[in-house]
């Protein structure tokens, strides 16, 4: 891998739905164990998967990823953390808003 340059590899995945009163989320498995590094793209092949209230659905896709060229790398730790820090900078309240 270069500095500059990408390079694109598929992976078969597993993908979890939970539409669920304790639990709402959705997870990407790769059933190989590939690993994603900092600045790394991942798009799941297939249609949109919907999960009705109530329910846990799981299916099997590939997986698209994108690996980031050695510089994007760098900057991507480089200022990572400062992003991170920006979500750090949100809080909830039961306090009303005028």
């Amino acid at each position: 891998m270069g500095w500059i340059t990408k390079e694109t590899e598929t992976a078969p995945c597993t993908v979890t739905i939970s539409h669920r009163f304790e639990e709402l989320s959705a997870h990407v498995r790769f059933d190989d164990g590939t690993t994603v590094n900092p600045g790394d793209t991942v798009q799941v092949q297939g249609p949109e998967i919907m999960a009705a209230f109530g329910e846990l659905v799981e299916e099997q896709r590939t997986a698209v990823i994108t690996r980031a060229s050695k510089l994007e790398q760098l900057w991507t730790r480089a200022t990572g953390d400062f992003e991170f820090m920006e979500l750090c900078e949100f809080s909830f309240s039961e306090e009303v808003l005028s």
